[in-house]
Parts: structure tokens; C-alpha cells; sequence
């Protein structure tokens, strides 16, 4: 089996099976984006660069051209607005592309947003120095396309960062509490280093630790329907969701979140 076609099929594992999705109260998928725009903002105390931010940095000119790719509210992307000059974000949902401008605006860097699925906009999309996704790559079943193009799109480096495990495998014991199923462990980052590598591409890892992410809801109900929604729950069982979740849920930073405080991540990049 071929390292491509390996991504892609741990990536299918993780579908949910159909009929607990015919069963579920609401659909399990999407993102809230209150909680992607809290991520992006800028707080008061500037936070040290990550990996991912340095690896940009490395290559991208002074008043140079980003494309974030999956940008949410810009958590990847506006670390870099001091030295970038503009800033491109591409969305599925048009109310993360909003959050993205409104926290752009707020640094004081000019944004341009483009709705749509990556690698289907990148013709709408002119050249960029440095191209990023951000926590996107396990939602790329289809690994091939989605690189290629964002490899001809920058002209001098591309960057990922993703969790080195899947991000809903905290969930895993959870799914088995609730509906008895196993939840598989893959893909990592390894797997995609290896993909990469058979695209011809001189690809390099850095692991690193984040420090606590902040960012998420102002009440603890909203936190806790996010987590029963990607359990196909219904809202009868917030009282056991809540109590198997544990110390997942909390208040940090003022805002309310779900899942660990932080995880284990890497970050990928190659150069064009």
C-alpha cells in the first residue's frame, strides 16, 4: 500500500458509523465559530513564537503573502501579520472568513478571504510566499491533491501543524462509554511525513508541546453541547456526558473549553 493511499484509508476509520449518525439529534460535523474566533484574536501578552510560526517566519519577506489555508479566526496565520502584508484565508464556513477579517483588522493587517474547500479554490488564489494549514490535515483524506496544489501555489515554503494524534482521539473513551465502539488510533504525523516524501517532497518534523491554547465559549453549556454533538447525544444525557468528561471540561482563561488543555504537536514544512 502506498503511503498516500495509507493516510487516506486510517483517515476513513474515523467515519461515523451510519447508524448512529441517522440516530443523532444533530449532525456531529462543523465548527462553532465563536470558538475559532476567540483562538485568533490577539492577546494582551504576546505569546513566544511556536515552531510553526518560526518555520514561517524563515521564509516569508518583509510585506510578504500568506495563504492560511482552513484559517478559522487566523490562530495560524496572524502571529505572522508584523512582518506579513497581507494575509489570505480560505474557509468552508463563511462565519469563520468573518472572524478571520474582524481579528486581521484588529492587528492591523490587511485580509482577503476566499470561501470554498482547498484544492478547489486554488485557482481563485494568486501566488503567495508562504502557504499554511493549520490542524487541517486529518480532514484530507484525499492527501495528493490537496498538497500539490499548495506546493505550486507558494513560492517559497509550505507549513502544517497538526496534533501528533488525531484531534477527536481524546474523545475515544468516550465513544466507547456511550456507544460501545473502538475508535481507531492513526493516523500520525509520521504517516503524513511519509506521504509527502512520496510526493517527491524533501519534507522536515518538528515536535514540540504547546502551552495551554486558549480560546472557547463564554458559557459551559455551549462547551458541553459541542462535545455532545460529536457524540451524537442527545441533550438528555449532559448530566452523564458532563460527569465522564471530568476536568475536559473547564474554565480557561474566562472561556469555557472541551478536551485537554493542551496536546502534543507537530510541525511539517517543506520548501519550494
Amino acid at each position: 500500500m502506498t503511503a498516500i493511499r495509507r493516510w487516506g484509508e486510517l483517515l476513513e476509520g474515523w467515519a461515523i458509523p451510519a447508524e448512529i449518525l441517522a440516530a443523532a439529534p444533530e449532525s456531529p460535523y462543523g465548527f462553532p465559530a465563536e470558538l475559532f474566533r476567540t483562538r485568533g484574536a490577539r492577546r494582551d501578552e504576546p505569546e513566544a513564537p511556536t515552531p510553526t510560526t518560526r518555520r514561517a517566519l524563515e521564509r516569508l519577506p518583509e510585506g510578504g503573502r500568506v495563504l492560511d489555508v482552513g484559517c478559522g479566526g487566523g490562530a495560524t496565520s496572524l502571529p505572522l501579520a508584523d512582518r506579513a502584508g497581507d494575509l489570505v484565508g480560505v474557509d468552508a464556513q463563511e462565519d469563520m472568513l468573518e472572524g478571520f477579517v474582524a481579528n486581521a483588522s484588529a492587528v492591523g493587517i490587511r485580509a482577503e478571504t476566499v470561501q470554498g474547500r482547498w484544492p478547489d479554490v486554488a485557482g481563485a488564489i494568486d501566488p503567495v510566499d508562504v502557504a499554511l494549514a493549520g490542524h487541517v490535515l486529518y480532514n484530507v483524506a484525499d492527501l495528493g491533491p490537496f498538497v500539490r496544489e499548495l506546493a505550486a501555489t507558494a513560492r517559497r515554503r509550505v507549513v502544517f501543524e497538526l496534533t501528533e494524534r488525531h484531534p477527536l482521539h481524546w474523545m475515544n473513551d468516550l465513544w466507547l462509554r456511550f456507544h460501545d465502539l473502538e475508535r481507531p488510533s492513526g493516523p500520525v504525523p509520521d504517516d503524513a511525513l511519509d506521504a509527502l516524501a512520496e510526493m517527491d517532497l524533501d519534507a522536515r518534523i518538528e515536535r514540540w508541546q504547546a502551552a495551554p491554547r486558549l480560546g472557547g465559549f463564554a458559557r459551559r453549556a455551549d462547551a458541553l453541547a459541542l462535545a455532545r454533538r460529536r457524540l451524537c447525544l442527545p441533550a438528555s444525557r449532559d448530566d452523564e456526558l458532563a460527569g465522564a468528561l471530568g476536568d475536559r471540561l473547564a474554565e480557561r482563561g474566562g472561556l469555557w473549553s472541551v478536551g485537554p488543555a493542551s496536546q502534543p504537536l507537530a510541525t511539517l514544512w517543506f520548501d519550494r
